[in-house]
This record gives structure tokens, C-alpha cells and sequence, in this order.
């Protein structure tokens, strides 16, 4: 009998005046009890990556943050590790990773950070 699939949806580019985030891959489909990884690149901001998560119809919900300089992630509530966490591999390149992923873990998963070069808010 095979377990549930599960499909955690990654959007595409958004382009602001600067900075493109971009988000791979597109789609990411595992089965319970699996490992989801997300990748999200900020362009030319290097600060702090934002996850947010969103089921259609709702209203999206901050998942986590990180910034290259920590260790670890910052939270948001109702979220925490080890199911959810936040790595970097550069000052640009972050990832989201879920851990033992259930059926409610589906939904789409942006990234989001701060353009300070226009003092605004950029998605993927």
C-alpha cells in the first residue's frame, strides 16, 4: 500500500526594481514521513530570508527566518524545529526544510525578504 503524497508548492520570480527571488523547484512532492527541501535565491539581497506558508483560501503564515550571520532560525508561532528549520549556503541561497512531512504540511511555501535599496518588501 503506498503512504500519501503530499505536494508543497513553490511560486516562481517576482521582480522588483533591484532584487529577484527566485524559488526551486516549482513543486516538491513527497510522501508522509519524508523530508521537503525548498531552495530560495534573494538576488542581490543578502540579508534575511522570511518563509511563509499558505493553504488556498487562507491567509499566509509565517513560518521562519534566517539571516546568513545565525546559527539558527527565528520562528514563527506555531512553528519550530525540528519539523521545520532554515539553512544557508551563501549570503543569497537559503533553504527551507520539513521534516517528517504530514498531509497538513501541504500548501504553497514562499520566501520573502527586504529590498532596502527601494524600502520594500520582495517575493518570490
Amino acid at each position: 500500500m503506498l503512504g500519501s503524497l503530499c505536494t508543497l508548492i513553490t511560486a516562481l520570480t517576482c521582480v522588483s526594481a533591484v532584487t529577484v527571488v527566485t524559488q526551486q523547484p516549482p513543486v516538491v512532492t513527497v510522501r508522509r514521513g519524508e523530508t521537503a527541501n525548498m531552495d530560495c535565491n534573494l538576488g542581490t539581497s543578502t540579508n534575511t530570508v522570511y518563509w511563509y506558508k499558505q493553504i488556498p483560501g487562507g491567509v499566509p503564515q509565517y513560518v521562519v527566518r534566517m539571516r546568513h550571520s545565525w546559527s539558527s532560525p527565528s520562528y514563527g508561532s506555531g512553528f519550530s524545529s525540528p519539523k521545520f528549520t532554515s539553512t544557508h549556503q551563501s549570503k543569497s541561497d537559503y533553504r527551507l526544510i520539513i521534516s517528517s512531512v504530514e498531509e497538513g504540511d501541504s500548501a504553497v511555501y514562499y520566501c520573502n525578504t527586504w529590498d532596502t535599496s527601494v524600502n520594500e518588501a520582495v517575493s518570490q
